[in-house]
């Protein structure tokens, strides 16, 4: 056990009213500061070093009035056409307003280009630009432009909006249904304690830590851009860790209680074991995460970094709020009983009649039938995988946002009036400083409109210096189609080389539709060496941890499995469409680009939180007696009802997060309640004891010179220990340390 550790929870124990209070201080501390500061998560999508990214900066650089964002503005009169006397005079009366609102710099009306007013004439499309990006503006241009639209509105004309500034201003943060996760952590806690106030000790540390966290993240949004999506990912993995860690501490704890010890020396005790079991799985969750750097991407490494945020201040929680809180509880943690559930603690694989039981006796069942359990249950998890093998990355569009937004009915409207491909166009970026635009800017207008897929190609427009041009592309197919992706490779490859082919000129397609396959090819191409670092890292820990060289490759190989069945299950659901309008999803889309790396991560720290739980006990009890089968039944009865609980947490967590409108954190949350469901039920209950079963063992080989290299990580030395030794002396209550009521 670590010594520092013990001596922390006891100190926490006798000092809490001074740990509760530094608590609350640091969180009115950093909420004000974040307010005061400014603080404000934004989406900002660079990508730096792709083509998109080069055209936009072009633009920047000589043709800033068409770098800015840009908002649509769409009409559709719910009687008559756009073009009928009254409703062309609420449009134009509305435009005029429009062209008011501050920064904007021009209004194209679609009275002015016909090509913006659909065939039927039902419905108008009239383009705003901005003199700046949405991130520059902020949301207040969005809400300018919604409040100038009341003389169309009022006379019948529905306006919907759509584009870069709208898609900025509609952003929001958490989806506000994580109440229900917390509503069914709780019940599982109290089914798991039987008491009321040990589930009340871990849901209040979870929330001070995920509210601790949130608010650092808002301070540090005041210095560097976080974008929106991070403060979701943040509550999902800040909830689910924080409730688990509590439980694995406050479990631990009642069990010291439960022998004798004060309450000091317990909360010492557990906060030494299972609390630096917490402060390594804790640890690793935030390096996985923060090497999302590793894509090279702002918004992903930031995303990243923000929810690394928000599990360190958890862990930091677990180790000093909750020993606190445990201080207060007192010898009174079971008080308040749920009638019907009876507090109690594994402590063998054998019941008092000495027969096995529950966890132990189906582990010795899968031992005695080890080969068919390992080939049923590696058959299983790889049928759940195989949609993997079909996993298209992308990035969805408004046309999967819910009816009740603006973005999606705005997509709707200009679809079903122009097109699909109207609600992405591409934008090529021209940079004409060594060539001559009279024979250039014809001759790539020509190329791409011959190009298959291409919808139609607009008039040039030239910056006043001459050197720079923009070009607006549209496609026949929807931004997140795949045929779309396949025409700007055509055009980046094949079209537009051959038509400025010693010409001088340069062109760039760009554009938000470009910029999201960009951003997909990046995380595709750095996925590889992301998920390798993440295991090369899970082995080296394992390998300190169980000194052991099959124990730790057997994890990785496992860890890979669950993580691929959760792909699979994701891709069967978002692209297949298998099951998914119970998920409010209803049409194939691609999977969000940096959910597969996000999940890694993230699935990786929460595997070795339950993979070290529960093989350090299987350790312990083989170093007792070299029985490697009734070690694996004893490591599995002992933490079986904690990791369950842990895991029913973690899933409840993640799903209620599925009843959102965004369909990026749908596919977070079941791929996660997916890799946590497999994990602790196939890979614990089955792969674990049929495959530890067949190595023997060899489970627990380490070659001696490697052992010497080697750090001593002991992560749950207590158990090593009989039933009255005791690695730290039992001290005395202390005269403030509370003590046994009734």
């Amino acid at each position: 056990m670590s010594r520092s550790l013990y001596r922390l929870g006891r100190f926490a124990v006798r000092r809490r009213w001074l740990v509760l209070a530094l608590w609350v201080a640091a969180v009115i501390a950093l909420t004000v500061g974040g307010k005061a500061l400014g603080g404000e998560l934004k989406d900002q999508f660079t990508v730096p070093g792709v083509e998109s990214q080069r055209a936009t900066d072009l633009l920047k650089a000589t043709f800033p009035t068409q770098a800015g964002g840009s908002a649509q503005v769409v009409f559709h009169p719910r009687t008559g056409t756009v073009t009928s006397a009254a409703n062309r005079a609420a449009i134009e009366s509305t435009l005029r307003t429009v062209a008011k609102v501050p920064h904007v710099v021009s209004v194209a009306s679609p009275y002015q280009v016909p090509a913006q007013i659909s065939k039927d004439r039902t419905i108008a499309v009239a383009n705003v630009a901005f003199d700046a990006s949405p991130l520059d503006l902020g949301k207040q241009p969005y809400r300018d432009l919604k409040g100038s639209v009341s003389s169309a509105t009022r006379a019948g004309v529905q306006v919907d909006f759509g584009g870069e500034v709208a898609q900025f201003g509609e952003q929001s943060g958490s989806p506000g249904s994580e109440g229900l996760g917390l509503l069914a952590a709780m019940i599982i806690l109290i089914i798991a304690f039987g008491s009321v106030i040990a589930m009340g000790l871990s849901i209040g540390t979870a929330l001070f830590g995920l509210a601790s966290g949130l608010s650092a993240v808002t301070l540090v949004s005041a210095f560097v851009t976080i974008p929106t999506v991070a403060e979701t990912i943040a509550v999902m993995v800040g909830l689910g860790v924080g409730i688990d860690y509590a439980l694995f501490i406050v479990t631990r704890h009642r069990a010291g209680l439960a022998r004798g010890l004060t309450v000091g020396d317990a909360a010492g005790r557990a906060i030494a074991t299972a609390g630096q079991a917490v402060l390594i799985a804790g640890t690793t969750v935030v390096i996985a995460i923060c090497g999302l750097a590793v894509a090279g991407v702002p918004l992903v490494t930031w995303m990243g970094f923000g929810a690394a945020m928000v599990v360190a201040v958890t862990v930091v929680a677990a180790l000093t709020l909750l020993p606190a809180l445990m201080g207060f509880a007192g010898h009174n943690i079971d008080r308040f009983g749920i009638p019907g559930f009876r507090a109690r603690v594994e402590v063998g694989a054998r019941g008092d009649d000495g027969r096995y039981h529950g966890w132990a006796r189906m582990s010795h069942h899968v031992s005695r039938h080890a080969v068919a359990y390992l080939l049923a249950s590696l058959a299983l998890v790889l049928t759940l995988a195989i949609p993997m093998l079909s996993l298209r990355l992308g990035q969805p569009d408004a046309g999967n946002d819910p009816t009740s937004s603006t973005l999606r009915r705005s997509y709707d409207l200009v679809a079903e009036g122009f097109g699909p491909g109207t609600n992405g166009p591409l934008i090529l970026s021209v940079d004409l400083s060594h060539a001559d635009r009279a024979v250039v800017l014809p001759a790539i207008s020509r190329a791409v409109a011959a190009t298959p897929d291409v919808a139609s190609v607009a008039s040039a427009s030239v910056s006043p210096n001459g050197e720079t041009a923009v070009i607006q592309v549209t496609p026949k197919s929807s931004p997140q189609a795949a045929q779309t992706t396949i025409l700007i490779n055509r055009l980046r490859h094949d079209t537009l080389p051959a038509a400025v082919a010693s010409s001088g000129a340069h062109v760039y397609i760009g554009g938000p539709t470009a910029t999201f396959i960009d951003l997909s090819n990046r995380l595709a191409s750095r996925l590889p060496f992301f998920i390798g670092a993440v295991i090369l890292l899970s082995f080296l820990l394992l390998l300190s941890v169980f000194r052991s060289l099959v124990v730790p490759l057997k994890a990785a190989v496992m860890n890979v499995l669950s993580i691929g069945a959760a792909y699979g299950v994701i891709v069967a659901i978002f692209q297949w469409g298998w099951g998914a309008s119970l998920f409010g999803v209803h049409e194939s889309l691609p999977i969000s680009s940096f959910v597969p790396m996000l999940m890694f991560a993230i699935l990786f720290g929460l595997s070795m939180d339950y993979e070290v739980f529960l093989l350090s006990r299987v350790r312990e009890e083989y170093l007792l007696t070299a029985d490697n089968t009734e070690s694996v039944a004893t490591g599995i009865a002992t933490t079986g009802r904690v990791i369950t609980s842990a895991a029913l947490i973690m899933i409840s967590v993640f799903l209620s997060f599925v009843l959102g409108d965004n369909p990026t954190v749908k596919m977070v949350g079941i791929g996660l309640a997916t890799a946590v469901f497999v994990d602790a039920t196939i890979i614990r209950m089955v792969l674990v004891p049929a495959t530890m079963k067949l190595l023997g063992d060899a489970n627990w080989w380490l070659p001696g010179w490697l052992d010497r290299l080697l750090p001593n990580l002991d992560i749950e030395g207590e158990s090593k220990l009989g039933p009255d030794e005791l690695e730290f002396p039992v001290a005395l209550p202390e005269p403030d340390e509370p003590v046994l009521v009734g």
